[in-house]
């Protein structure tokens, strides 16, 4: 009978990661510990989970708590999906930086936002794991939380609990590349591996061909290219696919929201690049999530009893069963991607079985492509530094050192924007 602690239940991730495990076979019991800061949204997870425990038919319990204290001791499994001060601070995040020139599509991964939300991120997610040291020291951590790379970075230079880092931009890209290459999924095989939002797949073929001139064939067509300029051009000048959207993939390189002519060439509504996107939907979408758990509960819309594609439930499944399965998991390098920093973060194969997480080393990526992932593994090890170090100085580096702001901004720019951005967030700095 596992015990699964998710802490920042009130997050979206709730709904799906519940609802996945639930549906887990021949797993008839077990028990869920959600835990959130904020007691209304704590409460709206904790009912939609005993909803699908009712309709699943399945001998779970569930507890809830603002205090993760009182219930995480003996978790198996811990889920990580906090969000720290949010509300608060996106719109600085997105808008301080924007007098200066830096335009972000979403913000929460690398260059000002995703550099200032890991240093609020960072401490609490310290604690979090000091606390299941103590209470639940054999727990395996998933964590779902940008900045992906930094979190798991820093965790596990905190932590000697086992940490993987959770995304879908792997599974969900593949899933696309099918649609594009017009081949049925299952006869996709490919290779990948990088970093968190920028991994690549050097390798495409089904039943032994390459697909990666088909791919290129395709691309020409408007109706396919319009859905992904930005990862096209990437694949047509530095010749792979990576795994992140086209709007996220836009603010990690120098290449493509530098001018405003550069964002109207090659940047889209949405997801596709428009600048500001996050910032000026997150709270709405935060409103939603809410709202439609309150329909869910209410009966006025079904729930879905179909698996995601996240990854948490097949890790335990694949653990509890002892069924291995292959998941993409953020880890420490340690040689994994050779040419990469072996102390540094990378996402890669890994297998899963009663034994936990086994990363699958990858090998050396081509030199143009870990040139890429080492300018943004720069910025996250200056920001692990300056937030678990509490150093301003690093902080500043890693934002001198951010693709996308050195290629707007001169120094003394990103210098006063650092200046503006901390000023603006300090209540949520403490630490510093």
């Amino acid at each position: 009978m596992p015990r699964i602690a998710i802490i920042g239940a009130g997050s979206g991730f709730t709904r799906p990661l519940s609802t996945d495990i639930l549906l887990i076979p021949e797993l008839a019991s077990g028990s869920f510990v959600l835990v959130d800061i904020d007691a209304k949204r704590l409460e709206l997870a904790h009912q939609f989970v005993e909803k699908v425990i009712e309709l699943t038919g399945k001998n779970w319990s569930v507890e809830a708590s603002t205090d993760r204290r009182k219930v995480l001791a003996g978790s198996d499994y811990v889920i990580n999906t906090i969000e720290v001060s949010g509300l608060q601070t996106v719109q600085a995040d997105n808008d301080i930086p924007l007098k200066y020139g830096v335009k972000q599509c979403i913000g929460d991964t690398i260059g000002p936002g995703g550099l200032f939300k890991g240093l609020r991120t960072i401490p609490a997610w310290v604690e979090i794991l000091h606390d299941i040291e103590r209470l639940s020291p054999n727990a395996l951590v998933m964590n779902y939380t940008n900045p992906m790379s930094m979190m798991t970075l820093a965790g596990a230079k905190s932590s000697d609990v086992e940490i993987v880092g959770l995304c879908h931009s792997v599974q969900g890209t593949s899933k696309l590349l099918a649609e594009y290459l017009d081949v049925p999924y299952e006869d996709l095989k490919w290779r990948c591996g990088g970093i968190n939002h920028m991994s690549w797949f050097t390798e495409l073929s089904v039943q032994g061909e390459d697909m990666y001139p088909r791919l290129r064939d395709r691309c020409k067509t408007p109706g396919i290219y319009e859905r992904d300029p930005v990862r096209f051009e990437i694949m047509r000048h530095f010749g792979v696919f990576p795994t992140e959207s086209s709007g996220h993939f836009s603010e990690y390189i120098p290449y493509f929201r530098k001018r405003e002519d550069l964002i109207e060439k090659y940047c889209r509504e949405g997801y596709r690049g428009e600048t500001s996107f996050y910032a000026n939907n997150w709270p709405r979408w935060r409103r939603e999530t809410d709202e439609r758990l309150r329909k869910y509960l209410s009966g006025e819309e079904a729930i879905s009893l179909e698996r995601s594609h996240e990854y948490a439930s097949v890790i335990i499944e694949a653990s509890e069963k002892n069924k291995p399965a292959v998941i993409y998991g953020s880890v420490l390098n340690k040689g994994l991607i050779e040419n990469l920093p072996s102390d540094g973060v990378v996402e890669v194969a890994c297998m899963i079985d009663r034994n936990g997480v086994n990363p699958c080393r990858f090998g050396a990526l081509p030199p143009q492509l870990a040139a890429l992932n080492r300018s943004n593994m720069a910025v996250y090890e200056l920001g692990v530094k300056a937030a678990l170090e509490h150093d301003r100085q690093a902080a500043l580096h890693a934002l001198q050192l951010d693709p996308l702001t050195a290629a707007v901004c001169s120094l003394d720019e990103i210098k006063q924007m650092f200046d503006e951005l901390f000023e603006a967030e300090r209540e949520y700095l403490p630490e510093f």
